[in-house]
């Protein structure tokens, strides 16, 4: 087994020096690599009173519970967006993987909502965050497609919640009709993608234009069957339909992907720092 990994480690740190450019997708495996688990100590510590009051089990489930109020949801998500976005800084496996591509034309197309590429050092216009992103808030029914940065009002909401609810006049309203807020997460048909996102659709297009014909590495992190559709399977298709490129697999849970991509597909189930920091060495 040892000498597999590690025939598997240099045929993974050799494409990875021979290639023309990066295609990094990342899903929530990567985050919870990194530390930013959704359950478990991280969670019971930070969200005790919400856990008392609405027996919640985890900050996935949790996410969708219908709130009787504005005010008790608002106090719900200003602690799940600040936890996430705001008091967890860059981790040392985003950066890990900055390292590793740093030197090579890349690009970044990832279903994580918490920044941590940028945090680590990934060009912001490198970096596709195709599912939203926590730092938003939107109009709830999508009327218009203007995103609101919510540092400051996050803040404020934890810093006046009583009983997990927030004061009334801090309940976001849309400035255009008038209507309810929602963080900017891709939750229903309502979903709003500003200017910044359609740029990033397009630079992530000509990215993939740009690499025709070129040798690629198209390196999956922690990417699941949540929704395969945005990052798992158009991998698969890219290294089937293009002779230059390999995929690389980091993820314990789902390795094993097309049986007809299997002599182009380098899976690895171990540790993901472990790999990554065994391919800079």
């Amino acid at each position: 087994m040892k000498d597999n990994y590690r025939s598997r480690i240099d045929k993974a740190k050799a494409a990875l020096e021979e290639t023309d450019v990066i295609l990094l997708g990342g899903g929530a495996g990567l985050s919870a690599a990194a530390g930013l688990l959704y359950s478990g100590k991280r969670f019971t510590d930070h969200f005790g009173s919400f856990i008392e009051k609405y027996r919640f089990t985890d900050l996935y489930t949790s996410s969708f519970y219908p709130f009787g109020t504005q005010e008790e949801k608002w106090a719900y998500w200003a602690k799940h967006i600040s936890l996430n976005r705001y008091e967890t800084g860059p981790t040392n496996l985003y950066q890990d993987f900055y390292q590793l591509v740093q030197d090579k034309p890349y690009f970044v197309i990832t279903t994580n909502v918490e920044s941590q590429f940028e945090k680590a050092g990934f060009a912001p216009e490198k970096v596709f965050e195709i599912q939203g992103n926590y730092s938003f808030l939107q109009c709830a029914k999508g009327c218009h497609n203007k995103l609101y940065y919510n540092e400051h009002i996050v803040k404020e909401m934890i810093e006046k919640t009583v009983d997990c609810k927030i004061p009334s006049e801090l309940v976001p309203q849309c400035p255009v009709c008038g209507g309810k807020m929602d963080p900017n997460l891709r939750s229903n048909q309502y979903f709003v993608q500003d200017e910044n996102w359609y740029e990033r659709d397009a630079s992530y297009k000509d990215f993939l234009l740009d690499a025709e014909g070129k040798k690629i590495v198209l390196l999956e992190l922690g990417v699941g069957f949540n929704t395969p559709g945005i990052i798992r399977y158009p991998f698969e298709r890219l290294n089937y339909h293009n002779e230059n490129a390999i995929l690389i697999r980091l993820n314990k849970d789902h390795p094993v992907g097309m049986e007809e991509n299997k002599d182009k597909t380098m899976a690895f189930t171990e540790d993901m720092r472990e790999v990554v920091l065994a391919f800079m060495k």
